[in-house]
């Protein structure tokens, strides 16, 4: 997916993908989604979000009705770090944001 936020383009093609988490097992539940992080050449981290109609990532059709969706999230590095901390591993984190205090 491509897109331009802010005048910067976010393209998961040519980023990094870094780690992912999904909300449950089942795709096909209607509150499943499942979000990427990504690290882009500049070092910029995003999230690719996808997701069914009961996700946060649902879209809402003209009709009001609501539809699987898909965005993506930039995120400051604060963000990325949360981020990391919440869904993936120390080492992860350490190789991305370095060594932390025991």
């Amino acid at each position: 997916m491509r897109k331009i936020i802010n005048g910067k383009m976010y393209d998961t093609g040519t980023a990094e993908e870094i780690d992912w988490c999904e909300n449950m097992t089942n795709p096909g539940n209607y509150s499943y989604c499942k979000e990427i992080l990504y690290r882009k050449k500049t070092g910029e981290f995003f999230l690719h979000g996808k997701g069914n109609a009961a996700s946060m990532y649902a879209e809402v059709q003209a009709d009001r009705m609501r539809s699987p969706g898909e965005k993506i999230v930039p995120l400051a590095i604060k963000e990325a770090m949360v981020w990391v901390e919440n869904y993936s591993d120390a080492d992860t984190y350490i190789d991305l944001f370095g060594e932390v205090e025991e």
